[in-house]
C-alpha cells in the first residue's frame, strides 16, 4: 500500500493558448492543480477539453513559437516552462516519463521493439549496450511481455496492441521515473486488456510509489484506479477533488452527464443519458459557464459570468452557479431517478 506523500507536481494557473488565422484557441485556460507522491491523479473530460495539451506542455513538448504559454509548472522545485530544451532533457523522458495515446504511432516501424528501449536508456545512463540490453530484457519481463529474451528482437508490427502498450511503459520505466504521465493508456485495447495494462500501471505506482496522471475521456476507468479527479471542460477544470467526493456527491451539471453515460452493471435497465449537444469551439467559449448552452439547469448568470473554481460549501472545487443545496438536490432526484428505472 503506497503512502501519499508530498506535493510531486503543482501546476498554478497555467494557460495555454494557440493563434490561428481564425481567432485564439484556448487550449487550456487558467487551470490550477496538484499531484501527490504515491497518488494516481485523473484528469477527465471529452476530447478537445485539454487534458492531452496540459501535459505536453508540462513535458516541453509544446513549443512556444507555436503557442502563448503563462502560469506555472512546478516539479522537484523545477518550473518547467521556465527551462530551455538543455536544461528540460535531464528531466524529460527521466524523471518525468509519459505513455503516449498511440504506442504504435509512437514506436518506429523500421526498428526492433528492444533496441528501441536501449536507446531510451542510453540517452540518459552512460552504459555500454549490453548492460542497457539486460535491463530492457528485465524492463520487458517486468511489464509481463513473455518470452522477453525473442521478443526484444521483435518488430512492432509483430506485437499485439496490448503488448506494445506494455512496451511503452518498459520504455516509460526505463529511468525509475518520479512521476509518470499516462495519457489514454486503454485506447483501442479490448476490455480484458485494458483491466491488465490498469492494473500493471497501478502496481508500478504501489512498487516505487511514484505520481500518476491518468488522462481519459471514461470516469469508470478512473473509478477503479484514481485517488483524485479533475474534471475538464473546454480548457477549464469544472470540478476537482477525491474519487470518493466526485463519485458520490458530484456538484457539476458536466460531471453528472458523464456518470449518467457510464454503463454500470448494478444498474441494468437504467438508460445511458447522453450529454446534449456537442463542446464548443475553443475559439468561441460562449460567453460565462462554458458549459451554459448544453446544460439543462442553466439560469441567467450561467451565460454572463464565469464561474470560478471554489468550494462553495459542497466539501470540494467546482465551477456551476447553482447554490449548493440545489445541486445536491438535483443529483439526488436524478439519482432516484435512475434507482426507479431499474426497480420497474
Amino acid at each position: 500500500m503506497t503512502q501519499i506523500g508530498e506535493p510531486i507536481l503543482e501546476v498554478k494557473d497555467l494557460k495555454v493558448h494557440f493563434p490561428t488565422p481564425d481567432g485564439v484557441v484556448k487550449a487550456v485556460d487558467g487551470l490550477t492543480f496538484t499531484v501527490q507522491r504515491g497518488e494516481t491523479f485523473g484528469i477527465v473530460g471529452e476530447s478537445g477539453s485539454g487534458k492531452s495539451v496540459t501535459c505536453l506542455t508540462a513535458l516541453g513538448l509544446i513549443k512556444r513559437e507555436s503557442a502563448q504559454i503563462s502560469g506555472e509548472v512546478l516539479f522537484e522545485g523545477h518550473d518547467l516552462l521556465k527551462l530551455s530544451n538543455e536544461d528540460l532533457r535531464p528531466i524529460r523522458g527521466k524523471a518525468l516519463s509519459m505513455i503516449f495515446q498511440d504506442p504504435f504511432a509512437c514506436l518506429h516501424p523500421f526498428y526492433r521493439v528492444g533496441d528501441q528501449i536501449v536507446e531510451a536508456i542510453q540517452c540518459h545512463d552512460s552504459c555500454d549496450k549490453k548492460e542497457a540490453r539486460n535491463r530492457t530484457v528485465g524492463l520487458l519481463d517486468a511489464v509481463g511481455i513473455p518470452q522477453p529474451d525473442d521478443r526484444f528482437r521483435d518488430y512492432p508490427h509483430q506485437f499485439s496492441g496490448g503488448m506494445r502498450q506494455r512496451a511503452m511503459i518498459a520504455m516509460a520505466l526505463a529511468h525509475n521515473p518520479s512521476l509518470l504521465i499516462a495519457d489514454e493508456p486503454t485506447t483501442a485495447l479490448d476490455v480484458t486488456v485494458q483491466a491488465q495494462i490498469l492494473e500493471l500501471i497501478d502496481h508500478i505506482k504501489q512498487e516505487f510509489n511514484i505520481g500518476v496522471i491518468l488522462i481519459t475521456h471514461d470516469l469508470g476507468v478512473v473509478a477503479d484506479v484514481a485517488q483524485s479527479v479533475m474534471v475538464m471542460y473546454a480548457g477549464r477544470a469544472v470540478e476537482y477533488g477525491s474519487r470518493e467526493e466526485v463519485f458520490s456527491g458530484p456538484l457539476h451539471p458536466y460531471t453528472w452527464g458523464l456518470l449518467e453515460s457510464i454503463p454500470n452493471i448494478d444498474r441494468r435497465g437504467a438508460r445511458l443519458v447522453p450529454i446534449e449537444g456537442a463542446p464548443p469551439s475553443l475559439i468561441r467559449v460562449p460567453p460565462g459557464c462554458s458549459f451554459n448552452p448544453r446544460c439543462p439547469h442553466r439560469f441567467d448568470p450561467c451565460d454572463k459570468d464565469v464561474p470560478e473554481l471554489l468550494d462553495r460549501g459542497g466539501g470540494h472545487p467546482e465551477a456551476c452557479h447553482l447554490r449548493i443545496e440545489d445541486k445536491k438536490r438535483l443529483w439526488n432526484e436524478r439519482e432516484a431517478g435512475r434507482v426507479a428505472e431499474v426497480a420497474s
